[in-house]
């Protein structure tokens, strides 16, 4: 039994894998996932949180606005302080299946969570 969807966003350049850091992220595909399935059912458009050696509060802000009805947050690569404002508003940043594909990726966070495992 897979129990309840999770809603989980993803930071991609392209679409296809978990490619993108999360500071120069410009959107974040938002997925309902179980162990058995995963679906995409939207991109929501954010501003980029990273300008290098500065970093943009505002669009900060409104990244955390725009994750936060999901579980967590899967990156290529994110800085400690992005990842502490996650854990915050109760959202797990997850780098560890950073390049792989997203829908075996997500299955296998799912599949895990799911299992009481802890994920990568």
């Amino acid at each position: 039994m897979s129990g309840s969807p999770l809603r989980l966003a993803v930071a991609s350049r392209e679409g296809q894998a978990i490619s993108e850091h999360f500071g120069h992220a410009r959107r974040f595909l938002v997925y309902e996932v179980t162990p058995e399935h995963c679906q995409l059912l939207e991109t929501r458009d954010v501003e980029h949180y990273c300008l290098g050696n500065a970093a943009n509060s505002p669009a900060l802000s409104g990244i955390l606005a725009a994750v936060s009805d999901c579980q967590a947050v899967f990156v290529a690569k994110i800085g400690d302080s992005p990842a502490e404002k996650l854990r915050a508003i109760g959202v797990q940043p997850v780098s560890g299946y950073a390049w792989e594909l997203i829908d075996p990726a997500l299955q296998d966070y799912a599949r895990r969570r799911a299992a009481g495992e802890q994920p990568v």
